[in-house]
């Protein structure tokens, strides 16, 4: 089903919830509770929205501007430097609302606990795990004065490219709908609101607001959708509406999405917000908008003259503003809760962060056990610019102002004990100021190098560079509270949102034109710095690194990229050529060891010749004791791998069609199908560098005794596991269900069923269980537009990855 080839439905949908609304709207004038039934779709029944008499008196009570004011945002008067605010009624006693943005953590201008980024929580399989990581934002977000967070988001990773993929959980559906259910429960067990987002198919940055996706039925449902409705069915107050098309629908104006799938089928109770700027029609609010961020572009002037005239009527006001008071009620915000906040808990929330750091890491390789460290390591160099300045967060919605971040290179050293010498070098220079002789005119920079932007002066540049020599010139854009932008002769080298951008151009000697610009997005003023790195500090850099690596017995190089919300990322190599860098030192020193802070996958055309690699991705603020554990074995890595990485950028599966990505001439079109990520690797036989679930341990694990039945619907899958090594370790055993030979709907080869992590001693044993619940055996039949059950033989794998499956067996599914 594309959605735009159902007219019919969809004008049957909204005369439905016109009429839905309507007696809602009669109901709340009265005071008295409404219960609003839907009538049945293809996919089931559902309700529009439950509200008790006193949401009911309050709306009754409201003048039009007052509810106005409830579906667009405004200005906050505190300026606390968070996301959106919406003032409140405070002749109702109706408090003002605030919203944080908070995937990683809360984003305001005070210091918040910085948490790893979300792949690494999905990247540990651990479900109570997530609901720690909720519960830590959740207080934060309360003793910091906000409402509502802006998070989790779940759109499934589709793009190896794409920008936010740090953000989110995994190109699986089973893996985040895990993920974000017990997240948004441990949110909101503490009385903050949960938004789960970008709702749907938000799967890249690059031209996320003008991209039209074309999306079958089938891969809708069973991809993308799983995910969101999980958290529906968890409990979110709120969903957050896309800047992308679906099917020829604005994300945050499209029918069939917001009213048919979220309110009616699946009984959403919660209020749709927009992302910001999102909006594209005052009719939004008809086709289930009902909030408009961050302003009243649509939802505010023009709304109000449209009900005035009777264009929109009153009651599609009515319904989107007790949704919002529904779940102000609901959290206790008309109860006194919004001046009823905790105190801030940093010692706790730093012991979580570490936690989910170190559950999350995934050992990549670890060649002749490298890995751990040991006391016979008597000389460490540590090697790259983030182990001295710790990389804690990614850019954009995710950038978090930590209580603290101590670097690896302190934190490795005090684990290495006083019998070890740990030194350091850079191997890439971290960026000098462009000196003035360059530049005509020179940057505006103060005394300490940095540029002051406020919101009302913006930075705004334009001149000339000249450089020396020929050669790759890295650029610096530090901007931790703006947007940033540079460019040379036309062509855009470096775009930044809150956080540091790096990125190298090859320059001609002579000179070139240069524009740079900063715009302060936080409520305050801030400052900026834009540094340069030139080759021949570059080299400098490498050939200290080079000459500390011939030095040590075990050098470690921290390599990093630097993922933002707004941008994708132009390639899967290191950004600053740092691929060169581990190259070079791995051939000086061939006890090389990787550590990577990154946010997605990555190329490694340099991993053989290296002994281990690490990957911790953004590990939040106590990112750097989490390292230094996993490095010298106090800890044992655990993490696996939520999305697959390629080989080469040329085996991916939106490789080499740019209609798959990044799309042409605003169009995007899902020809994969439901054979994305692992499915699709599976499906071509492809080999990647590392597959979906993948991870190393310091210890070993076997599987046998592989048992399946099916009973009330779903399979029970037991078998034996092992730990046949010699420490303590976990293991996350995946079940992966094959295709049913009863159905001519495309189906993966094998996808994901079920997966349980496991803690076990050296020689122990357990009969472990896993249930596969009766949802996994379901594909979405575009015919009747309704799940339906694949039945016949069915293959079931057990192991530790998606291409590691040491058990194999057969179930016989019947209805």
């Amino acid at each position: 089903m594309e959605l735009d080839r159902r007219p019919a439905r969809r004008r049957g949908s909204r005369l439905r919830r016109t009429a839905l609304i309507a007696a809602v709207s009669a109901a709340l004038l009265a005071g008295s509770t409404a219960v609003a039934p839907g009538a049945a779709g293809a996919g089931g029944g559902g309700v529009t929205v439950r509200v008790s008499p006193r949401v009911a008196a309050l709306v009754a009570r409201m003048t039009l501007d007052e509810k106005l004011s409830f579906v667009h945002g405004g200005t906050d008067p505190r300026a606390l430097g968070q996301a959106g605010y919406i003032p409140g009624v405070p002749r109702l006693g109706i408090p003002e609302l605030r919203l944080t943005d908070g995937p990683a953590g809360v984003r305001v201008n005070e210091h918040a606990t910085a948490m790893p980024a979300p792949v690494a929580l999905a990247s540990s399989f651990d479900d109570g795990l997530a609901r720690e990581f909720g519960r830590t934002v959740g207080r934060d977000g309360r003793a910091l004065g906000q409402d509502v967070l802006l998070a989790p988001m779940t759109n499934i990773i589709r793009v190896p490219y794409a920008g936010r993929n740090f953000e989110t959980f995994s190109e699986d559906p089973l893996l985040s709908s895990r993920m974000v259910a017990d997240e948004v429960e441990g949110v909101q067990s503490q009385g903050l609101i949960a938004t789960v987002k970008h709702y749907a198919e938000n799967n890249q940055e690059d031209n996320r607001m003008g991209v039209n996706v074309h999306v079958d039925e089938q891969t809708l449902r069973q991809i993308e959708l799983p995910a969101f409705e999980a958290a529906v069915e968890a409990g979110a107050g709120a969903v957050m509406c896309s800047y992308n098309s679906v099917n020829d629908s604005p994300g945050c104006g499209n029918e069939e999405l917001l009213d048919s799938i979220l309110k009616e089928q699946w009984g959403f109770q919660g209020w749709v917000m927009s992302d910001w700027g999102a909006a594209h029609a005052t009719t939004d609010i008809v086709n289930g908008l009902d909030q408009e961020m961050p302003n009243g572009v649509y939802l505010g002037e023009e709304l109000k003259t449209a009900i005035t005239d009777g264009t929109i009527p009153v009651s599609e006001l009515n319904d989107s503003v007790a949704r919002i008071l529904q779940q102000m009620a609901k959290f206790g915000l008309l109860d006194g809760a919004a001046a009823r906040r905790p105190a801030r808990d940093a010692k706790g929330g730093a012991k979580v962060a570490q936690k989910v750091a170190e559950s999350g890491a995934v050992l990549l390789k670890n060649t002749g056990a490298a890995l751990p460290l040991t006391g016979k390591d008597t000389s460490i160099g540590l090697i790259g610019p983030t182990a001295r300045t710790p990389k804690v967060t990614g850019g954009g919605s995710s950038h978090v102002v930590p209580d603290s971040a101590a670097s690896p290179l302190d934190t490795v050293t005090a684990r290495a004990g006083r019998h070890t010498t740990v030194r350091y070098a850079a191997g890439g220079d971290t960026g000098d100021p462009i000196p003035a002789s360059a530049l005509s005119p020179a940057l505006p920079v103060d005394a300490d190098g940095t540029i002051p932007v406020t919101p009302d002066a913006s930075f705004d540049y334009s001149g000339t560079l000249t450089v020396p020599t020929d050669g790759d010139y890295s650029f610096v854009f530090d901007l931790p509270a703006a947007y940033g932008l540079l460019k040379i002769d036309g062509n855009s080298v470096v775009t930044g949102f809150l956080g540091t951008s790096t990125a190298t151009v090859h320059l001609t000697a002579g000179t070139h034109t240069f524009a740079a610009g900063a715009l302060a997005i936080q409520g305050g003023p801030t400052k900026v710095r834009l540094d340069w790195v030139t080759p021949q500090a570059a080299q400098a850099a490498r050939d200290q690194a080079v000459a500390l690596a011939r030095q040590v017995k075990t050098p470690v190089v921290f390599a990093y990229d630097d993922g933002t919300e707004g941008f994708d990322r132009e390639n899967l190599s290191l950004p600053a050529d740092q691929d060169g860098l581990i190259s070079a030192v791995a051939r000086a020193n061939p006890n090389t060891i990787v550590v990577l802070n990154t946010g997605s996958s990555i190329t490694m055309p340099w991993l053989s010749k290296v002994k281990a690699v690490l990957d911790m991705y953004y590990p939040g603020e106590n990112g750097a004791e989490a390292t230094a554990r996993l490095l010298f074995g106090d800890v044992n890595p655990s993490g696996r791998l939520t999305q697959t990485f390629p080989a080469s950028e040329s085996a991916t599966p939106v490789a080499g069609d740019p209609l798959r990505y990044p799309g042409v001439n605003d169009q995007e079109n899902y020809s994969e199908g439901v054979y994305l990520g692992y499915r699709w690797y599976d499906k071509e036989r492809a080999t990647p560098l590392f597959p979906f679930g993948y991870g190393l341990s310091y210890t070993s694990f076997a599987y046998r005794d592989l048992t399946v039945r099916q009973s009330h619907g779903a399979l029970t899958v037991s078998f034996t596991l092992r730990n046949t090594g010699t420490r303590t370790g976990a293991e996350v055993a995946q079940v992966y269900l094959g295709a049913s030979p009863g159905t001519s709907a495309p189906q993966a080869v094998r996808s994901l069923g079920g997966y349980r992590k496991v803690l076990l001693r050296p020689g122990r044993s357990k009969t472990v269980r896993i249930r596969v619940d009766a949802q996994q055996l379901k594909y979405w039949n575009t015919a009747s537009h309704s799940w339906a059950l694949g039945t016949g033989k069915r293959d079931v794998w057990v192991g530790s990855s998606s291409r590691t499956l040491p058990l194999h067996g057969s179930v016989g599914v019947t209805r």
